[in-house]
């Protein structure tokens, strides 16, 4: 147990610290870099970091769920499902340096209440903890169609990332339901719905 914990600390402190490295390349480094004015450049940068956030929270969530688990087969798909998110992670970050911006101030905040959510979850059994991976990442793929849409057309390297990132998501759900998850309650999928858009809202700006 103390090993995992420190693993686990290890992963908070490499998030937060941004020290990810992806085992993917960008899809955006095969996207040559257009012009952008100051707004678009704003707004493709604001999206980003909101991106980077559910990246933040997607590393606390898959290490809570990793670690209550009793299933070593299921504490495998979540280490290979946060070993991607890793790429994100990585991928948002670079992106946000391109853009000249900075990644959320609210970071250790989105981090920890994260966390806590996964343990959460993992603690409700293996059934509930899968429900939650699926919403979540239904939740996220819904949310990375809508950047899609608003991210400024000239900006293809943030799309192609965002791209890259709706088909992993995409997969992690479908995983997650192969494996067992169940349905979560309507109020329950409300509320994170409410929580994802305060995160969301917020991060845009700080």
């Amino acid at each position: 147990m103390i090993d995992k914990l420190l693993c686990t600390a290890d992963n908070a402190l490499r998030t937060l610290a941004g020290a990810s490295h992806p085992a993917r390349t960008s899809p955006g480094d095969a996207v040559r870099e257009a012009a952008l004015d100051a707004p678009d450049r704003r707004l493709s940068g604001a999206l980003m970091r909101v991106n980077h956030v559910g990246e933040v929270c997607a590393q606390a969530l898959y290490n809570a769920q990793a670690l209550t688990t009793p299933r070593a087969d299921l504490k495998r798909q979540f280490e290979q499902a946060a070993r991607e998110e890793t790429d994100h992670l990585a991928w948002t970050e670079q992106r946000l340096r391109e853009l000249g911006t900075h990644t959320s101030r609210l970071n250790p905040l989105w981090y920890a209440g994260a966390f806590g959510i996964g343990l959460v979850a993992g603690r409700l059994g293996n059934a509930t903890s899968l429900g939650f991976v699926a919403e979540t990442e239904d939740q996220v793929e819904r949310h990375l169609d809508g950047h899609l849409a608003r991210l400024p057309a000239g900006d293809a390297r943030s799309r192609a990332v965002v791209r890259q990132m709706k088909d992993d998501e995409a997969r992690h759900a479908g995983n997650a339901r192969q494996a067992g998850a169940a349905s979560l309650p309507l109020p329950v999928r409300l509320a994170m719905r409410a929580a994802a858009k305060v995160m969301t809202t917020t991060a845009h700006y700080l």
